[in-house]
């Protein structure tokens, strides 16, 4: 019988130092998916805005960093941390949907890859530690810990470092409302393969929507007519989105909860991704709901959104790393507890990793 189990041995983040807030767009010119003006008020906009998502700030990389710059310095706080030699790592996988791109570009850098750029930012030698990429929408850190795990369990692996990285600034339409969802950031995390303990990944769950949902999220123009007619930016249906994820993400949770032989009363925290702090909120009380509960735990669900922004892949590397190392008020993980690691994005992606400290 495989006793092998991944545990998390060091984690590190990276958030950018520039701040961006909500009133930085009152002089914005919005406009709707058809080309139409915004007439109402910007202020009244981006308060309707903070009601929903709860974001009153958000973090954006300085001019001269990449992502894979941002993706290298949460590696090495992740290296850092647990106290091991980079060359023994036996991957590197890095989250990402946009690659690099220069400030005031939306031109994509793919090759080489970022896990590549990572791996030579950390003067990594050994031919041995493979480095690739893994575009998977917001859920990509999470996918990649869920593959991490695979190969450790498969012996194929000892140790691996999974990276998620982005600059969404950099492809935010600045004349689309929901371009102040978006912001930049990195995580990371090593695992490790360790026999006979009680730690570690338990079960993991995805699903991949795609019959009507594969659009939900998708590069397009301008909202502006003539803006940049060359370049595309991000782009979502948010309301499909917001019901898509209610209706699915608390069911794809209970899977992987019911895979790891426990209930929601054993779970200490849910650390989902920061897409939208209303929707997340109400994602939790549906997940509470399928196992017949209304009220919720005191601070199971930790948030970043309203002074990080929606940094895809970065979001829950980020959070993690923030609650180990005590820069989270009122929030914090010990030895026995058990938390569960939760995305949705594009593709339509969901994903959930049950995991005990």
């Amino acid at each position: 019988m495989n006793t092998i189990k991944s545990i998390i041995i060091g984690t590190g983040s990276y958030l950018p130092t520039h701040i961006v807030k909500n009133k930085d767009f009152l002089n914005h010119q919005f406009y709707e998916k058809d080309g139409q003006p915004i007439l109402r008020d910007n202020a009244e906009i981006i308060s309707k805005f903070q009601d929903i998502t709860e974001i009153e700030e958000r973090r954006y990389a300085d001019d001269d960093q990449l992502a894979s710059d941002l993706g290298y310095l949460a590696a090495k706080e992740a290296i850092e941390s647990s106290g091991i030699e980079p060359e023994s790592l036996d991957y590197i996988i890095a989250a990402h949907n946009f690659g690099d791109i220069e400030a005031g570009d939306t031109h994509v850098q793919i090759m080489p890859s970022l896990a590549s750029k990572i791996k030579h930012k950390l003067g990594i030698e050994n031919p041995n530690c493979v480095a690739y990429d893994l575009p998977f929408g917001c859920p990509g850190w999470v996918q990649g810990i869920i593959q991490a795990d695979y190969f450790i369990k498969s012996g194929d692996a000892k140790r691996i470092l999974v990276v998620g990285c982005e600059t969404l600034s950099r492809v935010n339409d600045p004349h689309d409302r929901d371009s102040m969802i978006f912001a930049d950031g990195a995580g990371a995390a090593i695992l490790e393969g360790k026999s006979d303990t009680k730690s570690g990944i338990i079960a993991h769950k995805t699903q991949s929507h795609t019959h009507k949902e594969a659009y939900y999220l998708y590069c397009g123009h301008s909202s502006k007519p003539d803006f940049k007619k060359n370049d595309v930016f991000i782009k979502m249906e948010g309301r499909k989105i917001y019901e898509y994820a209610l209706s699915n993400v608390p069911m794809v949770v209970k899977e992987a909860i019911d895979r790891a032989g426990l209930d929601i009363a054993d779970i200490k925290k849910v650390l989902i991704h920061q897409a939208n702090g209303k929707m997340d909120e109400a994602i939790a009380k549906r997940l509470l709901k399928l196992y017949g509960k209304t009220d919720m735990p005191e601070r199971m669900i930790p948030m970043t959104i309203a002074t990080l922004g929606n940094s895809s892949v970065a979001t829950i590397p980020t959070m993690l790393d923030m609650i180990l190392k005590n820069n989270m008020e009122t929030h914090e993980l010990n030895e026995g507890d058990i938390v569960v690691f939760a995305s949705v994005g594009a593709g339509m992606n969901i994903n959930a990793v049950v995991y005990k400290f």
